[in-house]
């Protein structure tokens, strides 16, 4: 795994990191295509990760479909792909570094009882902090927390501008182990990031307040901070996140093209009405030549076609 005192010069990487819960839908797409385009039009890397870690959610042969999809459409990988839920040792190592360090505490606080705090940060209910000097009388131990007293987390996303957030204000002691003792999102994907050389995160700005987090246990781990552009996020007729909860339509593995077209376009990069019913290769070759991150710019959502 890479530590932030290594200064050996490194190719751009990038990765696209779905979660297996269901089939590919447009928003996904715009997702893999911005970032496989922003690491390949620079000679760079593309992986792909299966972030499998909240085993519930998870649909039995959805990553094999979500693979053979990204094949259809001429979205080739660098690598192995790697998978989450085969990982908890490496999780439970970056765990128990940060217990080494006091960076985390047990807390016995159920999701209800912290709603009920009525303190409201960027993203919902704040943790308010009860058993941050230690478990109350009589309270068992529910989940992991990370210390955030104090910490300001302040980058420049690529795509958004300058984004600084007070962690214990905004959004509070979160958790990287939970009441399952499954790890956290958070702690994953920084570990994951950081053991696959990304030099780069492409994804959607529904996952731009989760970053600070992310930041801050990077720093706390000594793992580099990867460059972060958060693409506008792609919205249906109601103003909702394309999402399976929202039912948005399965891409279709017979028209790759069009769907293709219809992805840079909603990307700003103007790609010539033609090429959508070219072949995928043709697709590529223009899109690869044309490529502009800057044009989604400031833009956090924007309508699907």
């Amino acid at each position: 795994m890479r530590r932030l005192n290594d200064d050996t010069p490194r190719p751009p990487r990038g990765r696209f990191a779905p979660t297996p819960n269901g089939p590919l839908h447009f928003g996904s797409l715009t997702a893999a295509v911005g970032s496989f385009l922003h690491a390949r039009s620079r000679g760079g890397e593309w992986l792909v990760r299966m972030e499998d870690i909240d085993r519930p959610r998870v649909v039995p042969g959805a990553a094999d479909a979500i693979l053979r999809l990204l094949e259809a459409y001429g979205m080739t990988w660098d690598g192995p792909v790697m998978i989450q839920s085969m990982r908890d040792e490496v999780y439970r190592a970056a765990l128990d570094a940060l217990d080494a360090a006091g960076a985390v505490y047990p807390c016995g606080c159920s999701r209800r009882e912290i709603a009920d705090s009525n303190l409201n940060g960027q993203r919902g209910s704040v943790y308010p902090g009860t058993c941050r000097e230690g478990l109350p009388p009589g309270r068992a131990p529910r989940s992991l927390r990370v210390r955030t007293a104090g910490a300001v987390v302040a980058f420049d996303d690529l795509l958004q501008g300058r984004i600084c957030q007070t962690l214990d204000v905004e959004a509070g002691d979160f958790v990287v182990r939970r009441a399952d003792r499954s790890f956290a999102y958070q702690l994953a994907v920084v570990v994951d990031d950081a053991e696959q050389g990304v030099t780069e995160v492409v994804r959607g700005a529904d996952l731009l307040g989760s970053t600070p987090r992310q930041v801050h246990l990077q720093r706390l781990l000594e793992l580099p901070t990867p460059v972060y552009a958060h693409l506008p996020v792609a919205v249906n007729v109601r103003g909702e996140k394309l999402s399976k909860q929202t039912h948005a339509p399965a891409l279709d593995s017979r028209q790759p093209a069009a769907a293709l077209w219809a992805a840079l376009h909603f990307l700003r990069q103007e790609p010539p009405r033609e090429i959508a019913r070219a072949d995928v290769a043709t697709v590529w070759q223009w899109a690869l030549a044309n490529w502009r991150t800057e044009a989604v710019a400031g833009i956090a959502a924007a309508p699907a076609p």
